[in-house]
């Protein structure tokens, strides 16, 4: 007896062992993504704001274009997705601020109040054009700060600014397109690595807290998925910017295909997040109310966090979806054999949206929703 206790217990250890190195493994993986990406965006940085003020400077004869590399920086670091929005921005709110500056310091002069009433007027009209701050807004009270105040010492600033606006975003532009284009897959992997990470562990912290009947366990994972939305909102804006490099950069133009997969399946794996939330919520009711959990529940549970883990790898690597498929398909039989054996409110709450989040997995690889339907319906009746 206290021999195989002993080696149930070495077992664990052995498992505990190697899930936590396959999870140093894979956040080793994703912090050298990162580091990538965190590099070409550097480089991008230094030489669009290079390039800009060499043309400012030795092309367009700017004494101190200051404003050109700055232009250029902030049109980069923008949101990804954002970039060519940016450059129009920074144009508008220049020459938004620039109107509004020479009208009203032509009409009541230069002092502290007019600087001071330019500046608001200028903010206002932008907040009231764009309805948010961002980029136009910020250039277009910049522009009536510097218009407002060293327009009366020095001629030619409004030319002077619009050049510089105008050169920093082409650069920057330039450079994103075609001189250091960003990979857009491996921006996406960067960005859905932890999000499926997360689904994957947490379905499986659900999977274990309904096996040992753990309420607290459960809970722990709602509070980590419910934490997700940072990450989400990273994967919708990796999108964003996977798609413009594919449409600014020709070198990208071959992953437009490729691109065009994630943007079908990216709103599918959101909608498969909160039915993981919902189905934490109603494993930790199922267990606080202490009803019976058939088997074949956790197990049904676990095959869709595995499923997950299989959608993203295919998904990396071009391949066909058809472990992803027989995943799902084996994680929805389960689900029908707990169904008809359980017969609780709670689990069989659980049991349905277990059925909802494989039809959303398999409508995550390009499936038709009727098809996706039909799959599940009919592994959770075989």
């Amino acid at each position: 007896m206290a021999a195989d206790r002993d080696d149930a217990v070495r077992r664990a250890a052995r498992a505990v062992a190697t899930q936590a190195r396959r999870r140093s493994g894979e956040a080793g993986r994703l912090r050298l993504r990162l580091f990538s990406v965190i590099l070409l965006v550097a480089a991008q940085c230094g030489l669009a704001a290079a390039l800009s003020w060499a043309l400012a400077h030795d092309v367009l004869g700017r004494p101190s274009p200051i404003f050109a590399p700055s232009a250029a920086v902030g049109t980069i670091v923008a949101a990804l997705g954002q970039r060519a929005r940016r450059t129009a921005e920074l144009m508008l709110g220049v020459g938004l601020g620039l109107v509004i500056s020479d009208l009203f310091v032509d009409i009541l002069g230069f002092g502290l109040w007019q600087i001071g009433l330019v500046v608001a007027l200028a903010i206002a009209v932008a907040l009231l054009a764009t309805g948010h701050s961002g980029a136009l807004v910020a250039q277009a009270g910049s522009t009536a700060v510097l218009i407002a105040t060293f327009a009366q010492f020095e001629q030619g600033l409004q030319w002077a600014r619009i050049v510089d606006a105008g050169v920093g975003g082409v650069v920057a532009l330039v450079v994103v397109a075609l001189l250091l284009p960003v990979n857009p897959m491996r921006i996406l992997n960067s960005a859905t690595a932890p999000v499926a990470s997360t689904l994957r562990t947490q379905l499986h912290e659900v999977g274990h807290a309904l096996t040992e009947r753990d309420r607290d366990r459960a809970l722990r994972a709602l509070d980590q998925l419910s934490a997700m939305d940072p990450d989400l909102q990273r994967m919708d804006e990796a999108l964003g910017g996977a798609e413009e490099v594919t449409v600014i950069a020709p070198a990208r133009w071959q992953r437009r295909l490729d691109v065009e997969h994630y943007r079908h399946g990216i709103p599918h794996i959101r909608r498969v997040s909160l039915g993981a939330r919902e189905l934490a919520r109603w494993a930790a009711t199922t267990l606080e109310y202490d009803e019976p959990i058939p088997e074949e529940l956790p197990a049904a549970v676990g095959k869709l966090a595995e499923a997950v883990h299989l959608l993203r790898r295919e998904a990396r690597t071009g391949r066909p979806f058809e472990q992803t498929y027989q995943a799902v398909e084996h994680g929805a039989r389960l689900a029908g054999r707990a169904y008809r054996k359980g017969r609780k409110p709670f689990s069989d709450a659980m049991v349905i949206q277990l059925r909802t989040m494989a039809s959303d997995l398999l409508r995550a690889t390009g499936c038709e929703p009727q098809t996706a339907n039909r799959i599940v319906r009919e592994a959770s009746t075989a």
